[in-house]
C-alpha cells in the first residue's frame, strides 16, 4: 500500500504539515501508552499481531459447520457489528450476488434497520431455505438487532427444531454479561467474544467480522496478515514520513485547519462501495463530536461523476478527496472493435477496460485539483484479502491519530444515544417516563 499526498499539500501553506509533527508524535505516544481519552477502547491497536493461527482455526471450524448446514446465513448486527464484514465480503465477492463462491451459503444482513417491509421480505425469502444466524451484539438489547434476532430465532427453531437450530445459531457477544450472553449460555449456542476494549467500528478483525467473512468462503488468515504487516508499517518507531497512517492523519488535519470541512472518499471499483460505508462510520463516529470533525462522504466513480461530479468540480470549495486506487484488476477484458463504429469508440479497440478506467481516474483527479479540490491517493496492488487487511488497519490507526489531533475522544459515541432516548420514550419503555413527559411538552 502507498499513499501520495502531493496534490493535497500544494493547497497548504509551506510547512503546514510539518508543523503538526509534534502533535502527531504526541498522539501516537498517547495511543501506545494508553494515556489518551477513551484509553479503555484501545484493544484494536495491536489486535492484528495478537491473532494466533489457533484462533483463526477455531473461527474457520465454526464457519465450516455453518457452510455445511446452511444455504444462507443471516448476520444480525448494526453499525460496526455488520459494516466491516459486509465491506470485506462485498469487496471480494462477485458484483452479482448469485455468483458467490461455489458451495458457500449466501450471506444476508439484517438487524441494521427497523423496516417492516425489509424484515417481512427477509422472512419470506427464508421460507424453505435452510438458514443459520450469526447474532452480533455486545448487550443483546440493541433495538434493531434484538427485534431481528427474535424473529430469526423463532423461525429457525420452527424450521429445524430447537436442537438442530443450536448448531446453526452463533452468538458473538460479551464474555460475561448482557442478554445475548445469557441467551447463548441458556440455549447452548457456540459463541465468540467481543473484546471489552474494542469498539464496534474497530471490530472487523475480531470474530464480529472474521466469522461472517470466513463463512462467505474468504481467507481470513490473509486478511489478518495484511493487517499485521500494516501494523508494523505504522509502528510508533517508524519515521513519521514513512508511516502512512501518520502522514494521512497529519495532511487531512492540516487541510481541515485550512478551511476544508468535508472529506470525500472516492473509489473507481464498484465492489468498494461498502468500503466507503465502513469508512464513513469509522471517521464520522470517531471524530464528529464537541462541535468538531471533518464530515465524511463517499462516492463511487465514475458513476457518481454523472451526479455528484458537478458539485465536486464547481461547488463550494469546502471539500477535499481521498482516492482509493486499485493498481491491478483480477480479470482481463478488452474493448472490442466494431466495424460500423457508430459510437466512435474504435480508438479504444484492443485496450483493456482497466486502462480506460485508470485514465478516467487520472483525468478526474487532475480536473478536481484544477477546480480547487485537494487530493490524496491511497494505492493498493489488487483487491484481495491481504490488501484489504492493510487498508483496514491503515485507516483505523490513522483515525485514532486524527481524532486526537482534533482533541476529541475518538473512541466514544455519546451522540448516538440521543435518538434512542426519544424512541424509547415515545414507545413507553419502562424507565423512560420522564423523557416521555418532556417530549409531550415539546409537542
Amino acid at each position: 500500500m502507498q499513499i501520495n499526498v502531493t496534490k493535497a499539500q500544494q493547497f497548504l501553506a509551506a510547512g503546514a504539515v510539518e508543523a503538526l509533527a509534534p502533535q502527531v508524535k504526541a498522539a501516537q505516544e498517547a495511543l501506545e501508552n494508553g494515556t489518551c481519552p477513551g484509553n479503555d477502547f484501545l484493544g484494536w491497536l495491536h489486535l492484528p499481531s495478537s491473532i494466533t493461527p489457533e484462533f483463526i482455526a477455531e473461527i474457520n471450524a465454526t464457519a465450516k459447520v455453518l457452510q455445511e448446514n446452511c444455504e444462507a446465513v443471516v448476520v444480525a448486527g448494526i453499525g460496526g457489528s455488520y459494516l466491516g464484514a459486509r465491506m470485506v465480503i462485498d469487496s471480494l465477492s462477485s458484483s452479482f450476488g448469485w455468483l458467490r463462491p461455489s458451495n458457500m451459503p449466501r450471506i444476508l444482513f439484517a438487524g441494521n434497520n427497523i423496516g417492516e417491509d425489509y424484515l417481512s421480505e427477509l422472512i419470506d425469502y427464508l421460507k424453505g431455505v435452510k438458514f443459520g444466524v450469526i447474532n452480533i451484539s455486545k448487550s443483546g438489547t440493541t433495538t434493531e438487532t434484538a427485534i431481528t434476532f427474535r424473529l430469526l430465532k423463532k423461525m429457525c427453531e420452527d424450521q429445524r427444531g430447537k436442537e438442530e437450530a443450536k448448531k446453526v445459531i452463533v452468538a458473538v457477544t460479551d464474555a460475561k454479561k448482557g442478554a445475548a450472553r445469557t441467551t447463548a449460555d441458556k440455549e447452548g449456542y457456540k459463541s465468540f467474544i467481543i473484546p471489552d476494549n474494542v469498539g464496534g467500528r474497530f471490530s472487523v478483525l475480531t470474530p464480529v467480522g472474521l466469522l461472517p467473512i470466513a463463512v462467505a468462503g474468504f481467507d481470513i488468515a490473509a486478511l489478518v496478515k495484511g493487517a499485521q504487516d500494516m501494523e508494523k508499517e505504522c509502528d510508533i518507531n517508524a519515521p513519521a514520513e514513512k508511516n502512512p497512517a501518520a502522514v494521512y492523519a497529519a495532511v487531512r488535519n492540516a487541510i481541515y485547519q485550512s478551511g476544508k470541512k468535508i472529506e470525500i472518499l472516492c473509489n473507481y471499483q464498484p465492489k468498494l462501495h461498502n468500503f466507503g460505508e465502513w469508512w464513513k462510520q469509522l471517521y464520522g463516529e470517531s471524530e464528529g463530536k464537541d462541535g468538531k470533525g471533518i464530515f465524511p462522504a463517499a462516492v463511487d466513480l465514475t458513476t457518481d461523476l454523472h451526479s455528484m461530479g458537478q458539485w465536486i468540480q464547481d461547488g463550494e470549495r469546502t471539500i477535499f478527496e481521498t482516492v482509493i486506487s486499485v493498481e491491478k484488476p483480477n480479470t482481463t477484458l478488452c474493448v472490442p472493435s466494431d466495424e460500423e463504429n457508430l459510437d466512435g469508440l474504435n480508438f479504444l479497440a484492443g485496450k483493456r477496460i482497466d486502462e480506460v478506467n485508470k485514465m478516467a481516474e487520472l483525468g478526474t483527479q487532475l480536473a478536481h485539483v484544477d477546480g480547487g479540490v485537494p487530493n490524496m491517493k491511497v494505492s493498493i496492488e489488487k483487491l484481495d484479502e491481504y490488501n484489504l487487511g492493510q487498508l483496514i488497519y491503515f485507516f483505523e490507526k490513522a483515525c485514532g491519530i486524527s481524532g486526537l489531533l482534533l482533541e476529541v475522544n475518538p473512541f466514544n459515541q455519546p451522540g448516538v444515544e440521543a435518538y434512542k432516548k426519544n424512541m424509547f420514550a415515545l414507545l413507553n419503555k419502562p424507565g423512560y417516563e420522564a423523557e416521555s413527559a418532556a417530549i409531550l411538552r415539546k409537542g
